[in-house]
């Protein structure tokens, strides 16, 4: 069992929503949090930037009103991912207003900073930071992140290719601490594989993409409930980041998703100008075969519950 610090100690179920760049807003972190499961949203999401301390408020507040309401049943902290590459000029602003309202769980992408680990650091607060390969796991660990989300092939958005069984084991052979895996998580079965694999976590993103409360136009939960495995592009042309999207998006906006051309990696765009070109093109990931409907958060985190205790009682009748 790994060692799990402040507010990954006592999670009610052992997932944590990934951070939907444009779509997570405070009302699917919300439910996510209410239902049991760790809910998270970009910080880049609020735009422009002082609507983030509108909605770290309004979190912070409807997570506190459902605690009093409900003390038998508190709802799991939340998160805010930080983009910590030099195109976010964000950043010292958006980490402020974090330290402000004491976000218990921030999700690092794109670089590991020292400053923003001690800056979670100076109010008790816990940093996960995400990985496509053991080299990245380790800098990221030196500089002082508190635990890990092992990015694997068939991730949604920005993913790396490395199976998830090389991938935690890799960093299981030095790294005690906790582990979230990203990568074609889509069901309870699969939440209780990625334990049996040593992960302390499921990292699942697409599958909350099909919800109500998604900020996601109905095309697009529409596509990710008639599409499969089959239907993800995998490209960098979008960010200069290689990631998973769905071909339809693709087709829509006149490409072809078989033949995309590559991007210069040394233009990465996460919220300029740029970026604003490719705004209907949809991430999603591998495992979006086992997402048949659109429903509210809590009943999707309700089904993935009752996967799980199936997942479990099967193991122990074999």
């Amino acid at each position: 069992m790994s060692r799990l610090p402040g507010a990954l100690a006592h999670l009610p179920f052992p997932v944590i929503g990934s951070p939907l760049f444009i779509i997570s807003n405070p009302k699917l972190v919300i439910a996510q949090c209410v239902a049991g499961v760790v809910g998270s949203m970009p910080a880049l999401n609020a735009r422009p930037a002082e609507q983030l301390e509108e909605w770290l408020i309004e979190i912070t507040e409807g997570l506190a009103a459902h605690n009093a309401a409900h003390p038998d049943s508190p709802a799991a902290p939340f998160a805010i991912n930080q983009i910590v590459h030099k195109s976010n000029d964000r950043l010292a602003h958006d980490m402020a207003l974090c330290v402000k309202y004491k976000v218990p769980i921030i999700i690092t992408s794109l670089g590991a900073r020292e400053d923003i680990n001690a800056a979670a650091h100076s109010y008790g607060g816990v940093v996960l930071h995400d990985v496509i390969n053991n080299k990245h796991a380790r800098k990221a660990i030196e500089k002082g992140a508190d635990g890990l989300i092992a990015v694997a092939a068939g991730a949604g958005g920005h993913a790396g290719v490395k199976s998830p069984f090389a991938l935690i084991q890799e960093i299981r052979q030095w790294f005690d601490g906790p582990v979230a895996l990203s990568g074609s998580i889509a069901s309870g079965g699969a939440i209780l594989a990625a334990q049996a694999m040593g992960a302390d976590f499921a990292y699942i993103g697409s599958a909350f993409i099909a919800t109500d409360e998604a900020r996601a136009v109905d095309g697009y939960k529409q596509a990710i409930v008639e599409s499969n495995s089959d239907d993800i592009v995998y490209s960098n042309l979008f960010t200069g980041v290689h990631g998973n999207y769905l071909a339809p998006s693709i087709r829509a906006a006149g490409l072809d998703p078989d033949n995309l051309p590559e991007s210069d990696p040394s233009k990465m765009n996460f919220g300029g100008d740029k970026s604003k070109a490719w705004k209907d093109i949809w991430g999603c990931g591998q495992g979006i075969g086992a997402i048949t409907q659109v429903q509210p958060a809590g009943e999707l985190v309700a089904q993935l519950k009752r996967e799980y205790a199936e997942a479990r009682a099967r193991l122990a009748l074999g």
